[in-house]
This record gives structure tokens, sequence and C-alpha cells, in this order.
């Protein structure tokens, strides 16, 4: 023997009422980072019955918080704000490590996910009613907001400390209780999250999180305790969460997937188009739902931007996420590389050619999961590859004539969460602004995604709901409007009502 010893990973737990807690008969799925293989943890796959103890936690704690007054649990999501900053960086790295990304990009997600808990202590002034003094003799009308109940979300592997506070801030500001499912994939960095939840001084059982997968969706899809679900993944899940959850008369926002496309016009600036291009496709490895991936390239763009756009994609480094030289980090998983590939492949088989072969790259780390920045272009406009979500670093090209035919390809999309164009005429831009069916649109801006304080609104299979998640919608979505019609009268007006 060589006298080493290996130590096994650990097993996650659940959070209930404030304590963690073991799950029932679980299977263990290892939790493992992406640049390497290595095993961090084992997360349990709970079910429906750690589910509805979750949500009993949350049943429980709900009179309490709903009667705190709005201005503390303000001070507590501030108290949350402060934590998050004093703990970025660890959140940063856990971001890095269990999901892949390069650091810079976790420290601008974390960035965010401290925006979404401050735009949410401003509840004391977006959660306010409104009301009409004498809307006839002596009655008066006011509309007030309250909260819907216990409230969850079921949130995706690509930005496991962003997506959860699109919706957790929010609800607890307006004085729900919450359960979350974070992805089963890159749990530990909300688990790190309910540590400063707590030291918050949030009481036990605002929030509850439950591990696992397809389960603890159905649990959470189906808990006659649950009162309203948050969702973020694919169209096809979003779609049958919207509609499961529905049908047991839940309020339910589901975001879905995309097919984002970035128009570039003849008069485009190229440095800075080139730049923003990368950073939309590249970003992430491509795993975002904001992620541009296809070109749209309008009379000669492509001739003018394909040399620089290439030179540059070609000089970006692969590799580990925590190495300051690497631009581009692994994908979440082999399996995610192997479908990525395939997915080029196929595109290459269906007439496609490769400007930029991202397919195994070199010098990067063994056991990890790598895919290059690829670029393919004479990608037909009807073909799966321009028409269908990749979810990986890979741009397709499409060459059209005008701006009519890029406006039309992309509203002939089912996806319409974000689009840009990039230009310098006010004419073509506004022009495509009015008359794009996207939700969200970029001007010379390569990623179109509104900051806490507006909000997320994709169109179409990108979207199922009608209130979107953070800025405006979030109040809305978490509340519930009560209308109070009243009448009070003096003394003497009394002893004339009942004579009359």
């Amino acid at each position: 023997m060589d006298g080493t010893t290996t130590t096994e990973p650990r097993t996650l737990r659940n959070l209930i009422g404030g304590a963690w807690t073991v799950a029932a008969d679980a299977e263990l799925l290892d939790v493992t980072n992406p640049a390497n293989g290595e095993v961090l943890a084992r997360v349990p796959l709970s079910g429906a019955a750690d589910v509805e103890r979750a949500v009993a936690a949350a049943r429980d704690a709900l009179p309490a918080w709903r009667g705190t007054s709005v201005i503390e649990r303000a001070r507590r999501l501030f108290a949350l704000r402060e934590l998050m900053e004093r703990h970025a960086a660890d959140l940063a790295r856990s971001v890095t490590r269990e999901m892949g990304k390069t650091l810079p990009d976790a420290r601008a997600e974390v960035a965010r996910a401290i925006e979404m808990v401050e735009a949410a202590t401003a509840v004391p002034q977006t959660m306010q009613g409104r009301v009409l003094e004498g809307v006839a003799t002596n009655v008066d009308a006011e509309t007030i907001r309250q909260p819907v109940g216990v409230c969850a979300a079921i949130t995706p592997f690509n930005f496991p400390a962003m997506v959860p506070m699109w919706f957790l801030p929010f609800a607890i500001g307006c004085g729900n209780t919450f359960v979350l499912k974070p992805s089963e994939q890159d749990p530990l960095t909300m688990e790190l999250v309910m540590g400063l939840i707590a030291e918050a001084g949030i009481p036990d059982g605002v929030v509850n999180l439950v591990l696992g997968g397809v389960d603890v969706v159905n649990g959470i899809l189906d808990s006659p305790g649950i009162d309203a679900v948050s969702f973020v993944g694919s169209a096809q899940v979003a779609r049958y969460v919207y509609e499961r959850a529905s049908a047991n008369g839940k309020r339910v926002q589901a975001l879905g997937g995309a097919k984002n496309s970035m128009v570039v016009m003849p008069d485009a600036v190229i440095g800075q188009t080139a730049s923003n291009i990368i950073a939309s496709g590249f970003g992430a490895a491509g795993q975002r739902c904001m992620a541009g991936s296809v070109i749209v390239a309008v009379g000669d763009a492509w001739e003018r931007l394909r040399p620089e756009l290439v030179a540059r994609t070609e000089a970006l480094q692969v590799g580990d996420g925590m190495d300051p030289a690497t631009d581009v980090g692994p994908v979440i998983s082999p399996a995610a590389c192997d479908r990525i590939t395939a997915t080029i492949d196929a595109a290459l088989a269906a007439g496609a050619s490769l400007a930029v072969d991202g397919r195994a790259p070199s010098g990067v780390p063994d056991g990890g999961a790598y895919v290059g920045p690829t670029i393919l272009e004479g990608v037909d406009p009807g073909s799966a590859t321009a028409r269908e979500e990749i979810f990986g670093p890979v741009l397709a090209v499409v060459e059209v004539e005008t701006l009519d035919d890029a406006i039309g390809f992309v509203n002939a999309s089912r996806y319409g969460n974000g689009t840009s164009i990039f230009t310098e005429s006010g004419a073509a831009a506004r022009r495509y602004r009015v008359d794009v069916q996207v939700g969200m649109v970029g001007v010379n801006v390569g990623v179109a995604a509104p900051v806490a304080f507006f909000p997320f609104s994709g169109w179409k299979d990108s979207f199922l709901g009608d209130l979107h998640a953070h800025g405006p919608d979030a109040v809305e979505f978490f509340t519930r409007k009560k209308t109070v019609t009243s009448r009070w009268f003096s003394e003497g007006e009394i002893g004339r009502f009942f004579v009359e």
C-alpha cells in the first residue's frame, strides 16, 4: 500500500425549516467539475415526500413572515445583499468550479445576482397599491397587494448564482415563503447562498432548498401547498411545467429556450461588432439563453466581418475556467460535449462548412468536457442548425440580401427571447426594434439581457405566462391584488341613513 487515503465526496442535504435534512431514500448523483471530471459532492435525487416536507415548513413560516413589516423584510434583503457582496469571490469560485465558466464570467454572474437582491429591496415602494377617495358619496376604494403564499422555483445549471435570484428575493420581499430546486448538476453555489440567507436573519422556513431531478420537479408541480411556480430551462420542459402546474391551479411563469439572432448590417463597425459577437456567442461556452447563436449577415456584411471574427475566434484559449489565461471554459458535462459535437457534425453533413473548427480542442485538461468556439458558414436558413437551440459555443452564419430578409428570418423563428442588430443607421435600428417579434432587443449590444429593474421579457416559445421574471413584473407575479370599498358615516349621517 502507498499510504494514501481516499476521501469520499460528501453527500448534500436539503434545507427544510432551517435544518439541513437527509433526503428520504434518495439515489445519489455525482456533482463534478466539468473542467477535469473531479467529483465535488454527491447530490440526492429527492422525491415528492421531501418536497412536501419543505412545503409544510414554508406553510408554517408563512403567517409570521407575511406579518413582518415590509420595511423589515426589505432590511433583511439589504443584509443579504451585503453578505453576498462580502462573499462574492467565494460565490464566483463556486460557480466556476461546478459549472465551468471563466472566473471573470462568474464574477459578472454573481454581480447580477447581487443586483437582483438590491432591486428587490425596493419592495416598500414597488408593493404599494392605489387609493381613490370619493368614488361615491362617503365611499373610498383602494387596491392593496398581498403575498400569493408559498412560491417555488426550478432553476437551470447555466447560472447557478443568478437565476435563483430572479425569483427568490422578490418572492420573499413581497411576504411569500419559498421552495427552491436548483439544477442537480451544480447545486453547491446555492448551498453557500442558503448559509448567507440564514446569516441575514431571514427566519427558518422562509426559504427552503430541495435537491433533485424530475421527481422534485413533479412534486413541486403537483403539490397542493404551492401557489406559484417559476421555471427556467428548455422550451420543451417549460411547456410541460406550464401545462402541469397551471392544470393544478398554480400561477406560473415558465422561461424556455432560445435561438437568438445577431443581425449585422453592411455599415456595422467591424471591430466592435466582432467583440460583441464573440462575447455573446462564446461567453459561458454558449450556454446562455441570451447567447447570440446565429449571425444574420446582410449584403456584404459577412465578407467584411469574416476575417476579423475568424482570427479573433481562433485566438481564444479553451481551458479550465480557473486559469486566468482561459477565454472559454468547458461545457457542463461530457454528455453535453458529445451532443454539441454531434450537432456540428450534422450541420456539416447538411451542407454547412467550418470557418472555425472547435471540435477536440488541444491543450485542455484531461477529464474535462471541452468544445472550442466553432463558426459554421453557408448555413441553410431553414436548417436545424439555423433554427434549433444548440446551447454550446457554436455560431451559425446565415447570409441574406436585405434588412427585410433579416427581419423575416428572425420572425420566422419559434423562439423570441433576444436579438441584436449591429448598424450605424438609426433608421435601420428603429425599423428593426419596431418590427422584430422578439422580447429583448439590443442595438450594438451583443447580449440584450435587461438589468434587474426591467423585466426579462421573452416571447413565443421562449416564455409561457403573462408576467416575466424580475423588474416590475416580479412584484405583480408574487402578489395578489385585493380591492376594498369602504363607506364611513359621521354620527349625524348614521341617524339620517336609518331614518331614510
